[in-house]
């Protein structure tokens, strides 16, 4: 079958690269700027341009001096995600194919106004970002993992997966509206990434580590990139509006307990007991319930916070009314919320949804158990919403097109 974008081609030969300038943090450029001679408020101009302006090229740099500009290009790479595909569904969900310098292809979802995500207000922008290309975990109803686990993403391919959708979105027109007596509303981001005038607005208001790969696999690179994010001097989104979302790698929840930024926590749970869970989840043979559960526990102690049951309905696995009652205790004891998924099928997967009777009917069971629950029936059924799916697909019609 002929690929759906006639423009998608084979990637270049990688090429050797220098670090790249978003690895750095303010206390790296000081040294570094330092040796150079240059003054400290050039830091601050510097990453204005990298996070609110969201520069591509050391070029759109105009207020930095142009020997500044060469230095910084002779030793550091600016690294910027090509759009290779984008679909978009009836429901405004915007699934992005992005390729990286090496070929490599990840997967990053924006979610637009949903108030049943994660309980945020109606008015937020969530986007759901990669860690890894690929997964090791084998999660067997995910098809972030058939082709298997390539490589960790690098901090600054964290962070340009926001930088990159907010760079998009700034330099989309804005559709007319249908009556042509009506004005078209500003866009949230209208002006140009490096435009004079005011500031670029923050399109992105929450973030969810829950797409491709297993985000505590990446710890270091992982939290590198969120504290950039959350910065005042980078991506401004508060602590609280990032959820990190794990299968339940139980060492890497109790470090982020211990980390002093108040980022959120869900478990990819989808299993309330071991045999259901160790069915679908090999990660559950390493570290079973009884051990997730004190993790978990651990981290509501360190934190104060609620955290979420992530439950995605599988038929026939664990969509049974006698899932109900161990999954209200774990819900009780670990004083957490239930987001209850219907399945997204993925194809070569045997997998199928639950009818949405079912879905209710589960949900409404865990409710009269006193558990606070969400149905979120999934949005872009239309884009290849489950995770991996839309890389796989283009991944097979790049190999035909090659051979």
């Amino acid at each position: 079958m002929a690929p759906a974008d006639p423009e998608i081609s084979l990637p270049p030969p990688v090429a050797a690269r220098l670090p790249d300038i978003r690895n750095q943090t303010p206390a790296d450029l000081a040294q570094r700027f330092q040796a150079w001679g240059q003054p400290h408020y050039r830091i601050d101009q510097l990453l204005n341009w990298l996070y609110s302006r969201r520069a591509a090229s050391w070029e759109e740099m105009k207020n930095l001096p142009k020997d500044l500009r060469a230095q910084l290009a002779g030793d550091f790479s600016l690294g910027s995600l090509q759009l290779l595909r984008k679909q978009g569904s009836h429901d405004t969900t915007q699934k992005f194919l992005w390729r990286l310098h090496d070929g490599a292809l990840i997967e990053s979802v924006l979610i637009p106004a949903n108030p049943a995500l994660y309980g945020e207000r109606s008015d937020r922008h969530t986007l759901c970002v990669s860690t890894q290309v690929g997964c090791a975990y084998g999660c067997k109803f995910c098809a972030s993992g058939l082709e298997g686990w390539k490589r960790n993403l690098e901090p600054w391919e964290i962070i340009g997966q926001v930088l990159a959708v907010e760079r998009w979105h700034a330099e989309t027109p804005v559709a007319p509206p249908e009556d042509p007596g009506l004005t078209p509303p500003a866009s949230p981001a209208a002006t140009p990434a490096g435009a004079a005038g005011r500031e670029p607005t923050r399109l992105i208001n929450n973030l969810v580590i829950m797409g491709m790969g297993e985000p505590m696999a990446n710890y270091v690179h992982l939290m590198a990139a969120l504290r950039t994010l959350n910065a005042p001097w980078g991506g401004q989104i508060g602590a609280r509006k990032i959820t990190i979302s794990t299968s339940g790698v139980v060492p890497r929840i109790r470090d982020l307990a211990d980390d002093p930024l108040q980022f959120r926590l869900a478990i990819s749970l989808h299993g309330a007991t071991d045999p259901v869970r160790t069915q679908i989840m090999p990660i559950n043979r390493k570290y079973p319930l009884a051990e997730l559960t004190a993790a978990c526990e651990h981290y509501v102690a360190q934190k104060g916070q609620m955290i979420t049951l992530e439950y995605i309905l599988i038929a026939g696995i664990n969509d049974a009314l006698d899932q109900i009652p161990h999954l209200a205790r774990l819900a009780r004891r670990l004083h957490a919320k239930v987001n209850v998924i219907p399945y997204n099928q993925v194809e070569g997967l045997p997998w199928e949804r639950p009818s949405e009777t079912v879905c209710e009917q589960f949900a409404e069971e865990l409710r009269e158990c006193g558990i606070t629950t969400t149905l979120r029936m999934e949005k872009g059924h239309d884009i290849d919403a489950a995770c991996g799916q839309l890389r796989l697909k283009t991944e097979k019609e790049l190999a035909a097109t090659a051979s």
